[in-house]
């Protein structure tokens, strides 16, 4: 992103309050250290206690939900504009994921409208478009979410564009799975079995064209929605890496660093995806549907809206997002590696897998 003085950043100048819900979470505490770099004030709304100690001390950080509208509210009072990135994830339970998700993002909205805060810019996904059937996507592609998580997701814009048409500013961004320093989840899988020198599967060939996107390039996009005239950003944009390649390459370059000299191992698509449903259903996996029915399938969208409209520009490739990811998961795996969890701050529980990798 081209830098900025302070007087020519738009709707959100150096010194404004700016609330980021979520503020605790991966994508929270990447994007709040952008807002500190700029000058401003975030502040962050989370269940999760804010216990980030580099930058502690600057943010005004308050726990609570955002199912709660005077928690929202409190939290929302003086603002400038909102970034919307709370979220439930596939792994909370459905009546978490929708009431979260759905109802969560209507009363942010809401009470944007009611304090006077011109613009709110929404983290969705392109869960929405559940499992296509061409690519690359168009942000003008049906919406079909699979899933709890999809489905609301798909829900959740609706209630925002039902916003927008009451004059509120709501940019729509639409991530693919982002990846990055503090980023776990399902990808601890990965960086685990890398570091201790096993081979890692992937479902089918793995030779399918797989786009994923670096955290920071999606803090770009954010700040371009914040600063843009309401004209141009109040709309919705598809959010990826610009250069990316098959699962397969890309896994191996992570295991390519790791140095163990191990290898992507592909396994057949038909019994695999059979295997991981019944593991599913069975809790024994933490892999949901979407995960593995799109794993072996061609998932990438264009961006070229988001290049042409708000000047996007993303800086890192798939491999380069995966490494430096890696890299921060080794420099820092002291800190969680007896942990787990249902957000991307943690690492999934494996269950079966984790006695599966014995065999890799």
């Amino acid at each position: 992103m081209n830098e900025r003085s302070p007087d020519d950043l738009g709707a959100t100048p150096a010194g404004a309050r700016i609330l980021v819900t979520g503020g605790a979470g991966f994508l929270g505490i990447n994007l709040v250290r952008r807002l500190l770099a700029r000058e401003q004030r975030p502040v962050s709304l989370d269940l999760a206690p804010f216990d980030y100690e580099d930058c502690r001390d600057r943010v005004e950080a308050i726990q609570g939900d955002i199912r709660d509208p005077e928690t929202v509210r409190r939290a929302a009072a003086g603002c400038a504009a909102i970034v919307h990135a709370a979220a439930a994830l596939p792994l909370y339970s459905p009546e978490d994921i929708r009431t979260t998700d759905v109802d969560g993002t209507r009363i942010v909205l809401e009470t944007a409208q009611a304090l006077g805060i011109p613009r709110v810019v929404f983290v969705s996904s392109t869960a929405v478009y559940g499992i296509p059937d061409h690519h690359p996507l168009l942000e003008s592609d049906p919406m079909r979410g699979v899933g709890p998580y999809g489905i609301a997701k798909v829900e959740a814009e609706r209630v925002a564009v039902g916003f927008r048409e009451r004059g509120l500013c709501v940019p729509i961004l639409r991530p693919k799975t982002f990846v990055g320093p503090e980023r776990l989840g399902v990808f601890a899988m990965l960086y685990e079995w890398a570091y201790e020198g096993r081979n890692f599967p992937v479902i089918g060939r793995g030779n399918n064209p797989y786009q994923l996107l670096d955290v920071e390039d999606l803090c770009a996009a954010i700040e371009l929605c914040l600063d843009g005239p309401p004209e141009t950003v109040n709309d919705t944009f598809n959010i990826g890496a610009k250069v990316f390649g098959s699962l397969r390459d890309d896994f191996q370059a992570v295991l390519d660093y790791a140095g163990h000299g191990r290898r992507v191992v592909c396994l057949p698509e038909g019994p695999t995806v059979f295997a991981l449903r019944v593991l599913a259903a069975l809790k024994l996996s933490p892999l949901y549907p979407w995960v593995y029915a799109t794993a072996a399938r061609e998932s990438f969208v264009s961006i070229e809206k988001a290049e042409r409209k708000l000047g996007f520009a993303p800086r890192y490739s798939n491999r380069q997002a995966l490494i430096r990811n890696y890299a921060w998961y080794v420099a820092h795996r002291d800190r969680f590696a007896a942990s787990t969890g249902i957000s991307h701050r943690a690492p999934w529980k494996q269950g079966i897998l984790a006695l599966a990798k014995r065999f890799f």
